[in-house]
């Protein structure tokens, strides 16, 4: 029987958008969390979900997560959900005003990061407000992730 001290501490999370600091510029990081049926949750807590083409947008006064892959609960038989349903975020007036009115007029991306579980056991979502690379951009991160590698091979190296 396993303590509760024994047990890990801190968020558990269920997809990581690992593309998203490849193709954006990351400005700034929103928490906010998100309304599942149930079968979602348990598809997540099972560690099934998919960020790859998902965004947020604002629809109705909201934002929504889109596009996000949370595949059917294998015992949820016809109570399942719809697999890349819309999924209202919840955040608060002032963060709703101040990600609409960066994407109107700055002309900014709300791309999702990751979904985690919170120490509560809440669902959660990191949003994003991000720029597009370009491909020269591109190829400039991809030059300092491979010289930090080497840098850091030769140190072990070294001793």
């Amino acid at each position: 029987m396993t303590k509760k001290s024994d047990q890990k501490k801190g968020p558990r999370v269920v997809a990581d958008n690992r593309r998203a600091r490849y193709h954006y510029f990351i400005d700034e990081i929103i928490e906010a969390g998100i309304i599942l049926a149930g079968t979602e949750v348990k598809s997540l807590r099972e560690g099934k979900a998919s960020l790859t083409d998902a965004y947020a947008a604002e629809k109705d006064g909201a934002i929504y997560l889109l596009n996000a892959y949370v595949p059917e609960y294998g015992k949820g038989n016809r109570f399942n959900h719809e697999t890349k349903r819309p999924r209202k975020l919840l955040l608060k007036r002032r963060e709703i005003g101040k990600l609409l009115g960066a994407v109107q007029r700055k002309g900014i991306t709300l791309v999702p990061l990751k979904i985690y579980f919170n120490d509560r056991g809440f669902a959660k979502v990191e949003i994003a407000m991000a720029r597009g690379k370009k491909l020269h951009d591109k190829r400039e991160t991809e030059k300092k992730r491979t010289w930090n590698r080497e840098k850091a091979r030769l140190m072990r190296e070294k001793g």
